[in-house]
C-alpha cells in the first residue's frame, strides 16, 4: 500500500520519544533508522545501500549514483561521462574563461506566462509564481539536455569507498567515515542528499570574484565587487574527517568596491558538524582597524551588503546547520532547471547585459530537463528562521541544489533562488557561476557571480590554513 505523507508524519510523531532517547545516547541518524526509531524514506527512487547496489556505481549507475540511462522518451540522454578533456572547446587553456561547449544548441521551446501551465509538473512552485509576478518579462528558454556533470577520477574512487562506510552522526548534523568524495552516492534520506550538496567537490583552493548586485525594483544597481578565497580541507588528497579538525573549509571575503564598503573583510571557519562546533566568524572593519568576532554569521542573518535579500545560510544555495528544520524527500522527478549556463558566464557580456528590473535577463539564461531530487525543509516547533519552509531541487547527477522555493511565515511563496551552473571542465566539477534570488513579494532580487569582466574562478590556488586565522586577518586587513 502506498504510504501517504500524513501516514509518514504519524509514524514519525509516534517515534519521537524513541528518537529523543536514541539521540541522547549519541546514536547517528543511520542508527536511528536501523533501530526503527525513524522510518526510512519511502519511494521507488530510493536505491537500498547494499553491496550489490554499491557495485553498480560506475556501471549502470553513474559514479555519483544517478541512473546512467536516459529517459524513455529521449528528452534526457544517457550519461556518457560528462564533460571531459576531449570536449574542451578549441583553443581553451586552463585559466581562460570557459567557452560554451554547446554554443550551437538552439532552444527547443520557450516557456512563458501564457503557456507555463502546460509544463506545470516540470516546474517548481517558485517558477510558476515568477511567471505570475512578471508575466511580460520572465521566460525560460529550454535547451537540449546535456548531462555535463563530471568529477575527477579520484573523487569517483573515493565516492565508491564512501558508499560502504559513510554514516550520519549528531542527528544528521555531521558525517563520519568518509573522505574527499560524495559521502552518500546511494542517498537514503534527505539529510544524506543535503550532505552530498555540501560536500560536492569544489577543488582544494579557490579564488574568485563573486560580484554582487542588489537592484531596485526599477532595475538600478551598483556593482559590489567581492573577492573570495576558500580552502577546502575535506577535499585534500589523503585527508580524513579527523585530519580536518571539524573544519570543512576556510572562507575569506573582502569587499573591494564601492568605496563606502571597501576594505570590509569576513573570515569564516565552516565546520563539518555545526552542532558540535558552530561555524566561527570574524570581521575586519577598516575604519576601526580591528578584528572582531561575528557570532551571528549563521542561519538567517543577512549576507554581506544584501539589503536583507540573502541570508548567510543561502551561500551556495544552502549551507550551514540543519537543526532548525525537519527534512524529508518529497519526490524524484524530471524538471526544468538552470544548467550549462555558459551564456551567462560569457566574457562577452557586461553587467548591464544581465541585470534587468525584477530578475536577470532571461535572454542569457539556459534551462534544461534533468532528473531532480526534491527535498522539503520545514521549520521545527520552538525554533525561528525567516523561512518557515524551503523546498530544494537537487540535480541528480551532481547534487548541486539548482532551485529553492522559499516560503514566509504565513506559508506563502516568497522567494525563488536559482543556481546557474556550469561544468568547470578543467577541474572538472559542476558548480554555480551565478546565484540569484528573486523576492516575488517586493519585486527586488539579488545576484552573485556577476564576474564577466573579471578573471574566471581559480581552483588550484596555493592557499594555507595559516592564512585564515584571526591574527592573519588583522595583517591582511592592514595592507
Amino acid at each position: 500500500m502506498k504510504q501517504t505523507p500524513e501516514w509518514k508524519s504519524f509514524r514519525l510523531n509516534a517515534a519521537l520519544p524513541r528518537v529523543a532517547a536514541a539521540m541522547v545516547l549519541g546514536l547517528s541518524v543511520s542508527a536511528l533508522v536501523q533501530a526503527g526509531a525513524v522510518p526510512p524514506e519511502e519511494g521507488d527512487y530510493i536505491i537500498p545501500r547494499t553491496e550489490q547496489n554499491i557495485a553498480r556505481l560506475g556501471q549502470d549507475l553513474t559514479p555519483m549514483g544517478s541512473p546512467r540511462v536516459g529517459n524513455e522518451d529521449g528528452t534526457i540522454p544517457e550519461w556518457t561521462g560528462g564533460l571531459g578533456r576531449e570536449d574542451w572547446p578549441d583553443g581553451y587553456q586552463p585559466g581562460d574563461r570557459h567557452p560554451d561547449p554547446y554554443a550551437d544548441d538552439e532552444p527547443l521551446f520557450v516557456i512563458t506566462a501564457e503557456n507555463y501551465q502546460e509544463y506545470a509538473d516540470q516546474l517548481s512552485e517558485g517558477h510558476k509564481a515568477a511567471f505570475e509576478r512578471y508575466p511580460e518579462t520572465f521566460r525560460m528558454k529550454i535547451y537540449p539536455s546535456r548531462r555535463s556533470a563530471s568529477f575527477p577520477e579520484r573523487i569517483y574512487e573515493m565516492t565508491r569507498r564512501n558508499a560502504s562506510t559513510g554514516r550520519l552522526v549528531g542527528g544528521g548534523e555531521g558525517v563520519a567515515d568518509v573522505a574527499e568524495g560524495l559521502p552518500f552516492p546511494l542517498p537514503q534520506n534527505a539529510y544524506e542528499l543535503v550532505w552530498n550538496h555540501k560536500l560536492k567537490y569544489k577543488g582544494t583552493g579557490g579564488m574568485r570574484y563573486f560580484n554582487q548586485v542588489v537592484p531596485t525594483a526599477r532595475g538600478s544597481y551598483q556593482l559590489i565587487r567581492l573577492r573570495e578565497e576558500f580552502l577546502g580541507l575535506y577535499y585534500v588528497e589523503g585527508n580524513t574527517i579527523e585530519d580536518t579538525d571539524n573544519i570543512l573549509l576556510y572562507f575569506f571575503q573582502e569587499v573591494e568596491s564601492p568605496a563606502r564598503l571597501a576594505g570590509n573583510i569576513l573570515l569564516v571557519h565552516e565546520s563539518l558538524n555545526q552542532i558540535e562546533q558552530p561555524r566561527q566568524a570574524w570581521i575586519y572593519n577598516p575604519g576601526q582597524r580591528r578584528v572582531r568576532r561575528a557570532p551571528n554569521v549563521a542561519y538567517d542573518n543577512p549576507g554581506t551588503a544584501s539589503d536583507g535579500l540573502r541570508t548567510n545560510d543561502m551561500t551556495d544555495m544552502f549551507n550551514g546547520a540543519m537543526d532548525r528544520f525537519t527534512w524529508e524527500i518529497l519526490d524524484k522527478r524530471e524538471m526544468f532547471i538552470p544548467y550549462n549556463s555558459y551564456k551567462a558566464h560569457s566574457g562577452d557580456l557586461e553587467p548591464d547585459d544581465l541585470v534587468h528590473a525584477g530578475h536577470l535577463n532571461p535572454e542569457h539564461m539556459r534551462y534544461e530537463l534533468h532528473r531532480v531530487w526534491i527535498v522539503d525543509a520545514n521549520l521545527r516547533d520552538g525554533t525561528r528562521h525567516i523561512n518557515a519552509r524551503r523546498t530544494m531541487y537537487l540535480d541528480a547527477d551532481s547534487y548541486q541544489i539548482a532551485i529553492i522555493d522559499h516560503y514566509d511565515q504565513r506559508g506563502n511563496m516568497w522567494r525563488l533562488s536559482e543556481a546557474h551552473s556550469i561544468n568547470y571542465y578543467e577541474v572538472p566539477t559542476l558548480w554555480v557561476t551565478i546565484e540569484s534570488t528573486m523576492d516575488l513579494q517586493s519585486g527586488r532580487y539579488i545576484a552573485n557571480g556577476i564576474d564577466n569582466e573579471e578573471q574566471p574562478m581559480s581552483f588550484d590556488a596555493d592557499l594555507r590554513a595559516s592564512d585564515y586565522t584571526p591574527q592573519a586577518l588583522r595583517v591582511r586587513g592592514r595592507r
